[in-house]
């Protein structure tokens, strides 16, 4: 074989080898073996308006949708607070799952545990799993808190969370006072948003109302202080130092809720963290003084913003402020609820991005793009497109709603650059795959997965969703604010140039346009 200890060869060279070649060429000969001709011209056929009928006329099967299951969204949520361990109700497959994702997208660990629900569990219930699980991971990672979730089986079955944690500390798992916030996420329903909803939801209602009917809940003494909630972001690790550093600029005390960005950014310095940075219980109690909440994602907190106002607070709604338009509503926001000036160092920043993008404009002016992910991010990123002059052509969320899809129209309609942009509720890649076909755009937003529709669309990507598992460090540069519009726009440009050159490299023939300054 080609490979051996004294000739080791990369992946990407090993399998062009002969013996290689040779040995997918029998396997081929083994599986449905269509003659080449027959698999081109089916390969042909979904390209056509024909079978985008088809494909769109599907409504009991999803292939490749964009998004993930609910447990991911409450791991995520766990990360989010200090010295707090996920604790996942259900199978190990399914918490390795959890744990690759996360670390794959930041290149950092991702602590998370199960109860190791297998087939006895799922017929006797996981009751002895919980106790076992819970007194093992209170013992071994001595976290402050133990943040539960639950999986597909765990929901099947039944099993009542509330009833097994207060099971386990008369059994003795864990002390009667050790704060266990729940929350049921089964993974056939909703999504990574829906499941960081609930999640969260279960964190503030366990200390805000009496955790579990345990104790008396908590009185709101109101303050001046403002309570951020970011939703499931994968730039979160930019993302919340650019908040924090706008709120101080404001000189207004914030509590942000839910903050996993020191989880995702330890520094290698020989010392390991299990455990770093997040929001402290004490900040969870003292957010319910607050005098109002900033939410920077709409539909991936419903529940979570609901529950918040109805204990008296005044609940900001916005959707991942991207650019200058959505940034400027957060600033006069918060200029609004604390009755302080928008900083001069913020209005600067506004003129520089300003000025970049009309630097850049006549590049991505009257461009055509696709986009999915999540509701949210998407509104701010086509809004952002339209402050460029570009085309969202089409916005397509497997997890967005129809009163999404109504909300992203009308921003489609408050623009000259969203005239003929269409919105895709609940559809998923093999959808836009056939939209690209057939109505091609110049480049796609989206998540690692769309390399596969840029390979065979020949559309250019910018990865700008989570998960981004073939691209390093993205997650440590803002997206939100006049800072992290402008490191969008530079993604957007590099992805513009890089085509260019491309598509203008052929000597004599194409690279008149070969360019020096662009």
């Amino acid at each position: 074989m080609s490979q051996s200890a004294d000739k080791v060869i990369d992946h990407e060279l090993l399998f062009r080898e002969p013996e290689y070649q040779a040995m997918l060429g029998k396997k081929k000969e083994h599986e449905f073996n269509h003659s080449d001709e027959k698999v081109k011209s089916i390969v042909e056929w979904t390209k056509t308006e024909d079978y985008k009928q088809k494909n769109f006329a599907r409504d009991s099967l999803a292939i490749n949708p964009a998004k993930a299951c609910q447990p991911l969204g409450a791991v995520y949520v766990a990360n989010g607070f200090a010295k707090t361990l996920s604790f996942v109700h259900g199978s190990q497959g399914c918490v390795a799952y959890y744990r690759s994702h996360f670390s794959r997208h930041f290149k950092e660990p991702t602590s998370c545990v199960s109860s190791s629900m297998t087939e006895d569990a799922a017929v006797f219930g996981g009751l002895n799993n919980m106790v076992d699980g819970l007194a093992n991971a209170y013992s071994l990672y001595k976290p402050d808190m133990i943040a539960v979730s639950t999986t597909c089986m765990a929901e099947v079955i039944g099993d009542d969370v509330d009833a097994f944690i207060k099971t386990s500390k008369q059994k003795g798992s864990i002390p009667e006072e050790f704060d266990v916030p729940f929350a049921h996420t089964p993974a056939f329903v909703g999504s990574h948003i829906t499941g960081y909803d609930n999640a969260l939801l279960g964190v503030l209602r366990h200390f805000w109302d009496g955790k579990a009917k345990t104790t008396e809940p908590l009185v709101r003494v109101p303050d001046d202080s403002i309570n951020f909630i970011g939703g499931f972001d994968g730039f979160v690790v930019g993302n919340m130092k650019e908040i924090r550093r706008i709120f101080d600029l404001f000189g207004v005390k914030v509590n942000i809720l839910c903050d996993p960005s020191g989880s995702w950014n330890t520094p290698t310095d020989g010392e390991f963290r299990m455990y770093a940075g997040g929001t402290t219980k004490e900040e969870v109690v003292a957010a319910l003084h607050a005098k109002a909440t900033i939410v920077f994602q709409e539909f991936c907190c419903e529940k979570t913003s609901k529950f918040i106002a109805e204990h008296g607070q005044e609940v900001v709604t916005l959707n991942a402020p991207i650019g200058v338009a959505g940034t400027d509503k957060f600033l006069m926001e918060i200029s609004r609820l604390t009755g302080k000036p928008i900083p001069a160092q913020l209005e600067k920043e506004r003129g520089e991005l300003v000025d970049a993008m009309a630097d850049s404009q006549a590049h991505l002016h009257g461009k055509r793009f696709a986009l999915y992910g999540d509701p949210d991010q998407l509104l701010g990123y086509a809004a952002y497109l339209m402050e460029l002059g570009a085309e969202p052509a089409h916005v397509l969320s497997t997890n967005g709603t129809e009163p999404w899809a109504k909300k992203v129209q009308e921003l489609f309609d408050s623009s000259p650059y969203g005239k003929g942009c269409k919105v895709y509720p609940k559809r998923d890649l093999w959808h836009l795959r056939s939209l690209l076909f057939t109505e091609p755009v110049d480049f796609i937003i989206g998540n690692t997965y769309g390399k596969f529709l840029e390979r065979d669309t020949k559309t250019p990507l910018v990865r700008m969703v989570f998960p981004i598992f073939d691209r390093h460090h993205y997650h440590r540069y803002p997206t939100w604010g006049y800072e992290g519009g402008l490191r969008v726009l530079v993604m957007l440009l590099d992805e513009f140039f890089e085509a260019l050159d491309g598509n203008t490299m052929e000597i004599a023939k194409t690279d008149y346009s070969y360019d020096i300054i662009r």
